[in-house]
C-alpha cells in the first residue's frame, strides 16, 4: 500500500512540474508494467515476435512523453493510461503481422479476464479492438471497464476508483459487456 501511495504522490509532483520525480516513479511502475505485459504474453514460446520487454519499453516511451503533461489522479489512472497504450501497441503489432501474412478466415474468439497473445492469436487482438470500438459507441463506460480489466488486469475496486463508480457497477458492466462482446465476437453462436 505504501508503494501505491508513493506512486500517486510522485504523479502529483510531476503534474506540478517536478521532473526529478520521474526517475523514482519509473523505478516503481516499471516492474508493474512488466507484470502486466508478461500477463498478456504468458506461456508463449521463446522467440515470440512480441516480447513482454518490447511491449513494456514501447509503452514506457509513450508514458514518459505524457508524464508532465497529464493531470494524473492516482496510481490506477496511470495504469489505465498504460493499458490503453498497450492495447494500441498490441493492435498495431497485430495489424503489421497481418499485413505481412494476409491470410483471412474467421476464428472463434474467447474473451477471458486477461489477454494472452500468441502469434496465432494476433487476429483476435484486431477483432477484440474492433468490437471494443463498437462497444464504446454503445456504452463508453462498459468499454473502459473491459479495457481496464482485460488489458490492464485491474481489479474491480481499482476500476471503480478510476471510473468513479461503485465496484458493483463495475461488476455489472463487466458482466454485460462480456456477454455483448461474446455475441459480437462469436456471431455463429
Amino acid at each position: 500500500m505504501e508503494r501505491q501511495g508513493e506512486i500517486t504522490f510522485l504523479l502529483g509532483r510531476l503534474s506540478v512540474g517536478e521532473r526529478e520525480a520521474e526517475n523514482r516513479l519509473m523505478e516503481l511502475v516499471y516492474p508493474e508494467l512488466r507484470k502486466i505485459a508478461r500477463r498478456y504474453l504468458r506461456g508463449e514460446r521463446a522467440g515470440h515476435s512480441l516480447q513482454a520487454t518490447a511491449l513494456v519499453n514501447e509503452a514506457y516511451l509513450q508514458l514518459v512523453g505524457q508524464l508532465g503533461e497529464k493531470d494524473w489522479s492516482n496510481r490506477s489512472h496511470f495504469f489505465a493510461v498504460a493499458a490503453q497504450m498497450m492495447r494500441r501497441i498490441l493492435v498495431d503489432h497485430a495489424r503489421e503481422r497481418n499485413a505481412q501474412k494476409r491470410e483471412g478466415g474467421l476464428k472463434r474468439v474467447e474473451l477471458m479476464d486477461q489477454l494472452t497473445v500468441s502469434e496465432e492469436q494476433l487476429d483476435q487482438v484486431l477483432e477484440i479492438d474492433a468490437a471494443l470500438t463498437k462497444l464504446a459507441q454503445w456504452d463508453p463506460r462498459q468499454c473502459r471497464v473491459v479495457e481496464l480489466r482485460f488489458f490492464a488486469g485491474l481489479t474491480e475496486d481499482e476500476i471503480a476508483g478510476v471510473l468513479g463508480v461503485a465496484a458493483r457497477t463495475v461488476k455489472r458492466d463487466w458482466s454485460v459487456a462480456r456477454a455483448w462482446l461474446h455475441g459480437e465476437l462469436n456471431p455463429a453462436g
